[in-house]
């Protein structure tokens, strides 16, 4: 990992005091731009206790099923599945079974694209708050990745107990690309406040996931960070109790399955 990276990383606190859990928030949102952290996680969850105290919670669901083989077939089965028009976003997962689009991620909506600079002045934006010369080397890092676009996608289970979203994002250095996940996780393992979340199969060596703190919330929270190729996956689950993590990681894997194979699901 370059060591301009670790600049981005605060200051070591002197143990046993552990960060503030807003301090490491921050640092999250800095560090990390490309995974719908914070901002979106928080705006995902209230999405999902408002809907869910409105729904029938009488009704049992399926949280996953997996996708079916059509020998190739281009998933674009409808605009409900989400949008197919382009390289990129063929690369996300159709909305799976159970499931709709979900809510806006801010500027960037439920189901959008954007360009290389676009993309890359969407992952610099995540440095607002930073002060003058974090924020700097951030934007430089940045510069050096050569995105060339950025893609994302939220879903919301029908059963309104559950929001995921998902950023891909396409570098033309893969090596820009597993130095970014190194340094993401790591920042993440860092950081006391996050449990450990559930391994990926099959993609144990680029795929991690970390789990909300543990608070008296109705509302848990799952953050993955993985990567495939010249992809870097940023992905955010966001539910109400009982939290099925595995369920949610099984999503995380067909997602990646999805990025090699993006023909055999509909």
């Amino acid at each position: 990992m370059n060591d301009d990276l670790t600049e981005l990383a605060p200051e070591p606190v002197p143990a046993p005091v552990p960060a503030p859990r807003s301090r490491a928030r921050r640092i999250v949102l800095a560090a990390v731009p490309v995974v719908l952290v914070l901002a979106a996680v928080a705006g995902a969850a209230t999405y999902t206790k408002i809907t869910v105290d409105r729904a029938d919670r009488t009704a049992g669901t399926s949280l996953w099923q997996k996708p079916v083989n059509t020998g190739g077939k281009d998933p674009a089965g409808d605009f409900a599945r989400g949008r197919f028009s382009t390289a990129l976003s063929k690369l996300l997962l159709p909305v799976p079974k159970d499931y709709r689009l979900g809510p806006d991620m801010g500027e960037l909506g439920n189901d959008s694209e954007l360009s290389g600079r676009a993309a890359a002045a969407e992952m610099k934006a995540g440095g607002r708050g930073l002060a003058g010369k974090q924020r700097r080397e951030l934007e430089k890092r940045i510069d050096k990745l050569h995105i060339q676009g950025l893609a994302a996608r939220s879903y919301a289970a029908e059963a309104n107990d559950l929001v995921i979203n998902t950023q891909l994002v396409r570098m033309k250095d893969r090596k820009a690309v597993r130095d970014m996940y190194r340094f993401q996780t790591g920042l993440f393992g860092a950081l006391d406040v996050f449990r450990d979340g559930p391994e990926i199969t099959g993609h144990t060596k680029n795929a991690r996931c970390f789990r909300a703190p543990e608070d008296k919330s109705e509302l848990d929270s799952l953050y993955c960070v993985a990567y495939d190729g010249e992809v870097l996956l940023s992905f955010s689950a966001s539910g109400t109790e009982p939290f099925d993590t595995s369920g949610i990681a099984l999503l995380v894997m067909d997602q990646l399955d999805h990025i090699k194979s993006p023909g055999e699901y509909v």
